[in-house]
């Protein structure tokens, strides 16, 4: 598929997805939502794909929200803006609960939604040079498609406060409240991303959908019973599939496991 605003780069199993509006700062409106989401959709179900890193051309990484889209749903009618909030929302629930691995390589400024982008991915790799906020309230609104995700990394906590301060957030405090799991040198950003893709590269696809599945299901609950059964059901299903003969039967024989083998015949 042809998109306008976004590019896909393949390398091997692995996708790069662009977005590409460096001269807007990659800034959302209609369009880039609405190929970003179909884009993802489909990558989610491409059995090539088995990881996913999400970038931004030019000087940023995504500024948030395109101020001339908001300027025209703030004056469009109730429904209308109601549709175009609830279009942004899919997208990150979307990225959010993709059943492959993603990462957000955050070069520099995550605005308000970019920011929400970085948090909705499973795993953030920041450069020294990357700035975060969720800068909404300085718009007059709130961070709120977003703050499931926001949220989830930071914690209550830290959301009290970046939420109404809109403070900038270094990549260095990114990582100290949760937000990013690594700061890199702006010309080691590409092979510290590229190091992590490998690492997730050698675990088996299914179990590491099943992984994200698990802490979905486990996170801020009470270990009740009904939880500990849970977890029981959930590893023998898994012990019994053919992923996970091929891991240990590898594993024994000291060999390489037939998803790495797919890997890197892989060219798409």
């Amino acid at each position: 598929m042809n998109y306008t605003t976004i590019e896909i780069e393949s390398r091997n199993a692995c996708a790069w997805v662009w977005m590409n509006r460096p001269d807007k700062h990659n800034a959302f409106d209609e369009l880039l939502i609405g190929e970003l989401t179909t884009a993802l959709t489909a990558l989610d179900t491409d059995l090539s794909i088995r990881a996913v890193v999400l970038g931004g051309r030019g000087k940023s990484f995504s500024a948030g929200a395109d101020l001339n889209w908001m300027k025209r749903q703030g004056e469009a009618s109730a429904d209308d803006n109601l549709m175009d909030a609830r279009r942004l929302a899919e997208l990150f629930r979307v990225l959010a609960y993709m059943s492959k691995p993603t990462i957000a390589r955050v070069h520099g400024a995550a605005m308000g939604g970019g920011m929400g982008l970085a948090a909705a991915c499973d795993i953030c790799i920041a450069s020294a040079q990357a700035t975060f906020a969720t800068s909404e309230v300085k718009l007059g609104i709130v961070p709120a498609v977003i703050s499931p995700y926001v949220v989830r990394a930071i914690g209550e906590r830290h959301s009290y406060r970046y939420f109404q301060t809109a403070e900038r957030i270094t990549a260095v405090r990114a990582r100290e409240i949760g937000l990013a799991h690594e700061v890199t040198e702006p010309d080691q950003l590409d092979a510290q991303v590229q190091s992590v893709v490998g690492a997730l590269l050698a675990g088996g696809p299914l179990a590491q959908a099943a992984a994200t599945d698990m802490i979905r299901a486990v996170a801020n609950r009470p270990v009740t019973p009904t939880l500990i059964e849970d977890t029981a059901q959930r590893i023998a299903h898994l012990r019994s599939t053919p992923e996970a003969k091929e891991g240990l039967s590898a594993f024994l024989e000291k060999r390489t496991p037939q998803w790495m083998m797919t890997n890197a015949n892989s060219h798409v």
